[in-house]
């Protein structure tokens, strides 16, 4: 196709653009269908590209070898001339044979590479060879020294713009604030962002932190994009919200699937967090409150009898002295050492000294009779 003017748009009429196709398939989801496609071109043009430089680099060392061999021949022909090295002559005629094997070689490659560059040539543009990058330019906007931040103030700034970028609710104004803070593009406010879901989940800021955990998702699907592309996550972030914008069914399905398993990771693991600050809180308050003999006072208090119990719920010593004689002696002790070891019980001086001597009464009483008994 021309036009009057004299432009050839011809190269125009065959171009091939697999992502605009309209043939999917009911078994197979499109954008799925879609990278497959793309996949296999991406293989067939690179086995296309390697061809080439295997038959230019086979050429190439066709040609160093007939060079070499054009070499040796004319050395013999003139040794030949001045009547030297007559032995030489077989060795001619191999010189000779294999020169003209390797000129038949090299009509060979030559065919062989034109047919392969007219096979590039009829092959048709598609979204990978279409435009080719003209040429590259950074320019560095170098402004006035300013004060340098020491490494708490850029954290905690930092921080805040991903706080920012969490309270965020519409697609455009993620895009924009990301084109504007292009650094938050990475692992680090993703999960950062999650980190401040389970804060938010375990103070019972249900909505928040479904926000936040929305905002967290889009993140992790930009880096996604990006390792899938093998780019960089700072340059794919906007054709994300292209696509989200835009997206089918299927895609906003997915979106959203991964959104409600990610809140409920974020739910399962700030009831852990709960739990163990429980269990901690609950050691804290155990080791606080041991007695002078390393005994919980709770846990001593439940296993007493129920007249101890109730003696000590009164306040009422009498109570538990008569508690106390009403068990057998030994039961007796050991329940009122356990009182003492967990301060439960504090006794006087005095009878601390009657239950020692009571303790010596009892073995010297106890080593007579296993006297009398051998």
């Amino acid at each position: 196709m021309s036009t009057g003017a004299g432009i050839d748009y011809s190269a125009w009429d065959h171009i091939y653009v697999s992502d605009d196709e309209d043939v999917t398939s009911p078994y197979v989801e499109t954008a799925s269908l879609f990278r497959m496609r793309h996949r296999a071109r991406l293989e067939k043009m690179v086995d296309l590209q390697q061809r080439g430089e295997d038959l230019e680099n086979n050429f190439a060392d066709c040609m160093e070898l007939l060079e070499r061999t054009q070499r040796r021949l004319q050395e013999l022909q003139e040794a030949k001339k001045q009547g030297e090295e007559e032995e030489e002559e077989e060795e001619l005629r191999k010189i000779q044979t294999e020169l003209s094997k390797l000129k038949k070689d090299k009509k060979s490659f030559e065919k062989l590479i034109e047919e392969h560059r007219q096979e590039e040539k009829k092959l048709p543009w598609n979204v990978d060879t279409i435009s080719k990058e003209g040429f590259s330019k950074s320019v560095l906007n170098i402004g006035p020294p300013s004060k340098e931040e020491t490494e708490p103030e850029r954290a905690e700034k930092r921080e805040e713009e991903i706080q920012l970028f969490g309270m965020m609710r519409r697609w455009d104004d993620s895009q924009r604030y990301l084109s504007d803070n292009p650094h938050l593009v990475c692992e680090e406010t993703a999960k950062c962002l999650i980190s401040t879901c389970i804060d938010h989940e375990i103070d019972k800021k249900h909505a928040l932190m479904e926000q936040v955990a929305h905002q967290a998702i889009v993140v992790q699907f930009i880096l996604d994009l990006a390792r899938t592309l093998k780019v960089d996550p700072r340059g794919c972030f906007r054709q994300f919200f292209s696509k989200i914008k835009t997206a089918d069914k299927p895609y906003q399905d997915v979106f959203e699937r991964e959104l409600e398993l990610l809140k409920e990771r974020i739910r399962s693991c700030a009831q852990m967090r709960v739990q163990e600050a429980m269990k901690e809180q609950e050691e804290e308050d155990r080791q606080e409150r041991l007695g002078p003999g390393g005994l919980d006072p709770v846990e001593v208090y439940k296993s007493l009898p129920k007249e101890m119990q109730k003696s000590f719920d009164e306040r009422n010593v009498q109570m538990l002295r008569a508690a106390i004689n009403q068990l057998d002696p030994q039961e007796g002790k050991y329940h009122l050492m356990r009182c003492v070891d967990s301060g439960l019980w504090v006794p006087d001086s005095g009878e601390v000294d009657d239950s020692e001597e009571e303790e010596e009464e009892e073995e010297e009483e106890e080593e007579e009779e296993e006297e009398k008994e051998d």
